[in-house]
C-alpha cells in the first residue's frame, strides 16, 4: 500500500550536525505506525536526471535502516526521507548497506555512504554485503580519500574512531547472508551482464519484500517472491525499446513491462514496485499502463524518489 507519495523533488535536502542529532532523539507518538517500510531513495539510471537520484532504497524496520544500492546522492535523498518523518534515515544512522552488482551507477554513493555521516557522528564503520570485487572497492575508496581521513583525524576535528570505514562481505553464492534476529536478507542470483548480480529478499516480523536489481527476467526472484507482499523490480517501456532497437543490451540484461507483467503474474506479489526506469518518451502513468495492458491486474505503482510503501 502506497503510504506517501510527495510531489517529485528538485532539490535535495541536507542535514546540518544539529538536526541530525535532534532527529536521532525522535520518538514515534504511541500507536505511530512501526510497520516495515519500503523508502524509494533513487530510482535513477545512468542518464543524468535531475529529478531522479541514483538507484537507492531502504528497508525501514523501527529504527532501523536497510539499504539496497548506493547510487549518487543517497545520503543526501535519505536524509530528506528523515526530514519527511524517517528518523531511521538520518546520515547517523546509515549502517549497512547491501550492493546488488559493482555497475557505476549503483555505487557511485559508497564514498558518500563511507564518509559523510563520519563527521556527523556515526558510532559504527559501515556494513557493505555485495558481490566479489567489492572489498577491493571499499578498500581503494579509503585509499582515494587518504589525505581527507588524515586531516579529519591529526587536525581541529580530531575524529579519532575510524566510522568512514566500509567492513565489506562478499557474497560469493545465493543463499541468506544476514540475520539479526528482526530482518532476514536472503541474496537471489540474477541474470545481468555483469560477473556477479544479485537481488535481495527482505523478510520482516511483517512483511517480505524482493528486490530486483538489475536483471532480466530470472527465474530466482519468481521462486523468491512467491506471493511476496512487495516485488521491487526495474523495468524498460516500449518507447524506450522503440528507441534502441539497433542495440541487444537493454533486451539482454533488463527487462521489460511486458515481462514484469509476467513475472508479477507468477508470483502475485501484494504490490509491484517498478524502479530503474529505463522510460524513453514515455510516463509514470504509461509504464502502469503497459503492465495492465500485458495482462497483470494487480497492484502497481511506478515509484519516484522518496515514495514510501
Amino acid at each position: 500500500m502506497i503510504t506517501g507519495r510527495p510531489p517529485r523533488p528538485t532539490l535535495l535536502v541536507t542535514l546540518s550536525a544539529a538536526a541530525c542529532l535532534a532527529l536521532a532523539a525522535w520518538q514515534p507518538a504511541t500507536g505511530q505506525a512501526r510497520g516495515t517500510r519500503l523508502v524509494i531513495l533513487g530510482t535513477g539510471t545512468p542518464t543524468a536526471d535531475p529529478d531522479r537520484s541514483g538507484p537507492a532504497l531502504a528497508i525501514v524496520v523501527g529504527r532501523e535502516a536497510y539499504l539496497v544500492d548506493a547510487g549518487p546522492g543517497i545520503v543526501r535523498r535519505a536524509s530528506a526521507a528523515a526530514m519527511r518523518g524517517m528518523p531511521a534515515l538520518i546520515a547517523t544512522n546509515l549502517r549497512r548497506v547491501f550492493i546488488t552488482h559493482l555497475h557505476s551507477d549503483h555505487t557511485l554513493g559508497l564514498p558518500d555512504l563511507m564518509f559523510t555521516p563520519w563527521p556527523l557522528g556515526r558510532r559504527t564503520p559501515l556494513d557493505v554485503y555485495g558481490p566479489p570485487g567489492i572489498e577491493r572497492m571499499a578498500r581503494r575508496i579509503e585509499e582515494a580519500w587518504a589525505d581527507d581521513i588524515a586531516v579529519r583525524v591529526n587536525g581541529p576535528e580530531a575524529l579519532r574512531q575510524p566510522n568512514y570505514r566500509a567492513v565489506a562481505h562478499e557474497i560469493k553464492a545465493p543463499g541468506q547472508v544476514y540475520d539479526d534476529g528482526t530482518v532476514r536478507v536472503d541474496a537471489l542470483a540474477v541474470e545481468h551482464v555483469t560477473p556477479w548480480a544479485f537481488g535481495f529478499r527482505f523478510r520482516t516480523p511483517d512483511r517480505t519484500i524482493v528486490v530486483s536489481g538489475d536483471a532480466r527476467p530470472s527465474p530466482s526472484l519468481i521462486e523468491a517472491c512467491n506471493k511476496c507482499d512487495v516485488l521491487v523490480h526495474e523495468v524498460y517501456s516500449k518507447e524506450f525499446l522503440a528507441m534502441h532497437r539497433t542495440s541487444t543490451y537493454h533486451t539482454s540484461a533488463h527487462t521489460s513491462t511486458a515481462q514484469v507483467a509476467e513475472i508479477a503474474k507468477k508470483t502475485q506479489p501484494g504490490l509491484l514496485v517498478l524502479y530503474h526506469q529505463l522510460y524513453g518518451p514515455a510516463s509514470d502513468a504509461d509504464l502502469e499502463r503497459e503492465v495492465r495492458e500485458a495482462g497483470y491486474a494487480g497492484k502497481v505503482a511506478s515509484a519516484r524518489d522518496l515514495d514510501v510503501f
